[in-house]
């Protein structure tokens, strides 16, 4: 046994689609189990603490690949966590029996003691209906809140889900956020948001930031590693009057703002430099 601790491993199989990542907590809170191992990642309650997503994965072979922890780097990272903080019990959700299984014998936990199958907490309706959500729009579900995994997900369509369910009279309801994301290796193709869209997107909030007279160079650069966004540096021209300083930190939070909303990528820095002012009156 490579942990010092005892711990019981739970199973949570469906096929892909069903809508295991949508029900995971709910299956765990019934069971009493704070850890979940889903699509590569450990989650404990609303916090990601150790992997990296399966679904960012750039082809299907690859995310099967790092929901099995074949990496040995990602598999160690888990396994550290898990002696340190030393559960009493886990869930790790899979596709299959087989799955869920050699997810557990690479990350040396106990073999699965109990397997909880989609169909016994949700309806063919309602798997039927999951299915279509993945088949027409590529969506899928991680159960955590969009806060949580915002920062690894930079140019991914991100959207938060919000559950409220009834668990009976004199209880206190379930109440979660989960997060909706589309993949890159979705079935509509890979997708890049352009440096010539950041610089639009730029442009029209300079023209509508009063004291700002226009862009006079913008560079983008596209990070990848650890923390996926952008850097970006701009210099601009001022109106003659307004407080420079006052103007270029508004103009700042709006690019920022605007940028994030539009594209869902992370803007990781951003300089702005003021190289000239206007004296023309508008």
């Amino acid at each position: 046994m490579l942990f010092n601790h005892k711990m019981k491993t739970y199973a949570f199989v469906g096929p892909s689609g069903t809508g295991k990542s949508y029900r995971a907590q709910m299956v765990a809170n019934e069971r009493g189990i704070n850890y979940i191992i889903d699509d590569g990642l450990l989650i404990c309650g609303n916090e990601v603490l150790a992997g990296i997503s399966a679904k960012k994965a750039p082809t299907k072979i690859e995310t099967v690949r790092n929901a099995l922890f074949q990496n040995e780097e990602r598999k160690k990272e888990v396994q550290n966590v898990i002696k340190k903080k030393r559960p009493e019990s886990i869930l790790i959700l899979g596709t299959s029996d087989e799955m869920v299984k050699r997810i557990a014998e690479n990350l040396g936990f106990e073999p699965i003691s109990e397997t909880i199958y989609i169909s016994d907490v949700a309806t063919e309706e309602e798997m039927a209906m999951a299915r279509n959500t993945r088949v027409t729009q590529g969506k899928h579900v991680i159960p955590v809140p969009t806060f949580a995994i915002k920062k690894d997900f930079s140019g991914y369509l991100l959207d938060p889900l919000q559950i409220f369910k009834s668990t009976g009279r004199g209880k206190a309801p379930y109440v979660s956020e989960k997060s909706i994301i589309r993949p890159t290796f979705s079935y509509m193709g890979n997708f890049e948001i352009s440096d010539t869209v950041i610089k639009q997107i730029i442009d029209y909030v300079t023209q509508k930031t009063e004291g700002v007279h226009k862009i006079h160079r913008a560079i983008i650069k596209k990070h990848t590693g650890a923390e996926d966004g952008l850097y970006i540096y701009i210099e601009v021209i001022i109106e003659y009057g307004f407080n420079i300083n006052e103007t270029m930190q508004l103009l700042k939070k709006k690019i920022v703002k605007e940028i994030e909303n539009l594209t869902a990528m992370n803007v990781l820095s951003m300089e702005i430099v003021v190289k000239g002012v206007n004296y023309e009156k508008k």
